[in-house]
């Protein structure tokens, strides 16, 4: 049977609408008519496939569907995300729930800023940190939904890692100066995901030489510093370990109200 290129482009165009509105039963007979010819990875205006539509959309069951007609996991969109980094920039834990399973190296995939999903998670959570602590007496309606956004991402996090992403990957790129997501963490004093990374003590260090305790450090201005390098040092960072430029973690510490606390933590 012969099937038009224009047959097969407007399957494609009524699949991604189907998918975008969350109609899963017509996104199923649509799916299996494209994955029979092969196209079910077509993308359409912004370089996205069915799957990534379902990934921004959040229908998760709508992508267990496709990825059960075969669906790519690894494909980009024009901003080079994969549906997992999409997962990870949004919070949407439930989609990473119904088991986007690792196929090849889909958890070390990076974007065009060469960040791994794992990457994304942590910086969409330190983000959410951030926000929280710039806040001055937020409402109770405020408060609770910046914990909800905490915890999609501190999901996203958690299931990635046990997808086989690990938080000790470097980026490679200058501007992040070859950092890990747990050097990330450590950049908002992020104690919550400290806490979840150091179950596994790292001593890893950037392509600076800066270790995790060297980054806290030299933290300004975070009320949280010096918990966050008393929670490292708990768990096996040493303070005695120097950076390239020669310099002790308590060499690091800015003066203040705030840096002389994190200073005791140094004190014998």
């Amino acid at each position: 049977m012969v099937v038009s290129l224009t047959c097969v482009f407007s399957r494609c165009r009524f699949l991604h609408i189907a998918v975008a509105q969350g109609r899963r039963a017509l996104a199923y007979v649509l799916a299996a008519k494209m994955a029979g010819f092969g196209s079910l990875d077509i993308k359409e205006h912004n370089g996205q496939t069915a799957l990534q539509i379902a990934a921004v959309s959040n229908h998760h069951l709508i992508l267990q569907d496709l990825l059960t007609h075969g669906a790519q996991i690894n494909t980009m969109d024009l901003w080079g995300r994969s549906p997992l980094h999409v997962c990870a920039q949004k919070g949407h834990f439930l989609s990473l729930q119904v088991r986007i399973r690792p196929r090849g190296n889909s958890n070390k995939c990076i974007d065009l800023e060469c960040l791994t999903p794992l990457h994304v998670a942590v910086l969409s959570h330190n983000a959410v940190v951030k926000e929280t602590r710039q806040l001055e007496n937020p409402c109770s309606f405020m408060t609770s939904e910046l914990a909800q956004r905490k915890h999609k991402y501190l999901e996203c996090i958690k299931m990635l890692m046990l997808m086989g992403a690990s938080y000790g990957t470097k980026v490679s790129i200058e501007l992040k100066s070859g950092q890990t997501c747990l050097h990330m963490a450590c950049e908002e004093a992020n104690v919550d995901l400290l806490q979840l990374f150091l179950n596994q003590p790292s001593s890893l260090s950037t392509f600076s030489g800066n270790t995790a305790l060297h980054i806290v450090s030299s933290l300004q201005n975070i009320k949280h510093q010096a918990e966050a390098a008393k929670l490292l040092m708990k768990r096996g960072a040493d303070p005695g370990t120097r950076n390239f430029e020669n310099d002790f973690p308590s060499q690091l510490v800015p003066g203040g109200p705030i840096g002389e606390k994190a200073r005791l933590c140094f004190s014998p």
